[in-house]
């Protein structure tokens, strides 16, 4: 089959187009034709050798997909038959994640356990489908499983212009909640207003304890029931600096939401704030299938439209992953292995 191949870490050169073994159909299995798979910010990661997991050579990036079980294995019952359409769960007990540490999707054909098969429900086509699982299912549970955020939220989401963050702001209005992003190029704020982002605050030149106290106020715990303003919900996957700045603006009880630390997970912070002000700190680590459904039922509903930047042929998969090393991407890259 033809598939996207890196053999040695490094950056895009290193990724080539070429032929490899099909997949093998275990009794367990379904083997998918890959209609569409989307490309995320650990892609880079991965193929630069700095997600800290030993990588197996040769390695075939992508970790969403969407596609049609062209094969399945002596074991599968009558729930799926060749032909059915799916969006499968890419993590894996046992062999990781796909497109990290098994096989990726960026290939004609892949393989997966069918357990983790998830039906594409009518009306959603593949390439909004292979958009969802990582990104919009890691912001699903951290927004409204873990964080339960409502309309009567204002939610503050910092670094909102990356592919988890795009998400959050999506989910956020779709539950009614005002939504305040922060993020440092001019361009991708206003993709994010027309994505119905309420109050937007460019870092580049706004300090931003400041400009959340100048919208949402400036919270204050006193014994007259007053709480003043600040952020009901911070979405913070960024840490580093930003983790102390992030607990001057939240507003007592609120709640400080948390699924990674792109800028190091040791931050400096000021724990006088979080017992002041009662602060709750709610962390999310990843998602699960019936989350991954909801996401898809939330597509097939109209109550959400994936964000899609671009949709090319397999040849541009290098490219591609070098525009998400270069930031130059809102939404998400879908990636057809059959163009």
């Amino acid at each position: 089959m033809r598939a996207a191949i890196f053999s040695e870490h490094g950056g895009v050169d290193k990724i080539s187009i070429g032929d490899f073994p099909d997949p093998e159909c275990g009794p367990a299995d379904a083997v998918i034709k890959v209609n569409a798979v989307s490309l995320n910010g650990f892609d880079p990661m991965i193929l630069g050798g700095t997600t800290g997991l030993p990588t197996p050579f040769p390695m075939i990036p992508g970790g969403d997909f969407a596609g049609e079980i062209v094969e399945l294995g002596s074991d599968i019952d009558g729930q799926w038959a060749v032909g059915d359409r799916v969006c499968p769960h890419p993590f894996v007990p046992g062999e990781g994640m796909t497109g990290e540490t098994r096989l990726g999707a960026a290939s004609e054909y892949t393989r997966i356990p069918a357990a983790h098969l998830i039906r594409t429900p009518d009306g959603v086509n593949d390439e909004d489908a292979a958009a969802l699982p990582i990104a919009y299912g890691t912001a699903y549970r951290m927004m409204l499983t873990r964080g339960k955020v409502v309309a009567s939220d204002t939610v503050l989401i910092l670094g909102a212009t990356g592919g988890v963050g795009t998400c959050c702001v999506q989910l956020a209005k779709a539950a009614g909640a005002t939504v305040i992003v922060t993020g440092s190029a001019k361009w991708k704020l206003d993709k994010l207003i027309e994505l119905g982002a309420d109050h937007v605050i460019d870092t580049s030149h706004e300090d931003l304890v400041k400009a959340c106290h100048a919208i949402a106020g400036k919270p204050r715990m006193g014994m007259t029931g007053d709480t003043g303003g600040g952020a009901d919900v911070i979405i913070n996957y960024i840490g580093g600096e930003t983790w102390a700045q992030s607990l001057r603006c939240l507003k007592p009880d609120g709640r400080m939401l948390t699924c990674g630390a792109t800028a190091g997970y040791a931050p400096p912070t000021d724990l006088r704030y979080i017992w002041t002000y009662e602060q709750n700190i709610i962390g999310s680590n990843g998602w699960n299938m019936e989350e991954q459904v909801a996401v898809l039922d939330m597509v097939a509903s109209k109550e959400l439209t994936p964000v899609i930047h671009a949709i090319r042929p397999l040849d541009q998969i290098a490219p591609s992953i070098q525009e998400l090393i270069d930031r130059a991407v809102v939404g998400k890259t879908i990636i057809r292995p059959g163009d």
